[in-house]
């Protein structure tokens, strides 16, 4: 569970990089639109990252008897980042639209990630 907290350091680390990435570089060179896409991304990689931290906290303390449900919780929140941030990474910086698609396979992992959180608090 302590992997979980390395990831979502590591997630929020890029986070305040990409962010900056694209208020200082990204700015002159995407339209509003692709901006507020590429921010979007960053937001939610942020939010998860410290979602992962979070679950690994959990996990190592009030939540520990619950390690199978955190840990299914942590790998889809961390494959969510990869798939909904990533995939607006993707369409932003290269203009290929259908990677959009790929974006809400990222956002159900994201909520079934939190309903896990959800059910392993209910056991405990």
């Amino acid at each position: 569970m302590k992997l979980f907290i390395i990831i979502g350091a590591v997630l929020a680390f890029l986070s305040v990089a990409f962010g900056a990435f694209g208020a200082h570089v990204l700015k002159t060179r995407l339209d509003d639109q692709d901006l507020a896409v590429f921010q979007t991304g960053v937001h939610y990689q942020m939010v998860h990252a410290l979602g992962l931290i979070i679950i690994g906290i959990l996990a190592l303390t009030v939540f520990s008897g619950q390690g199978t449900l955190l840990a299914w919780s942590g790998w889809l929140m961390a494959a969510g980042v990869l798939l909904f941030s990533g995939s607006l990474y993707a369409l932003t910086l290269s203009g290929v639209r259908v990677l959009g698609a790929i974006t809400p396979i990222g956002g159900v992992a994201f909520l079934v990630s939190w309903v896990l959180v959800v059910i392993a608090a209910l056991r405990t």
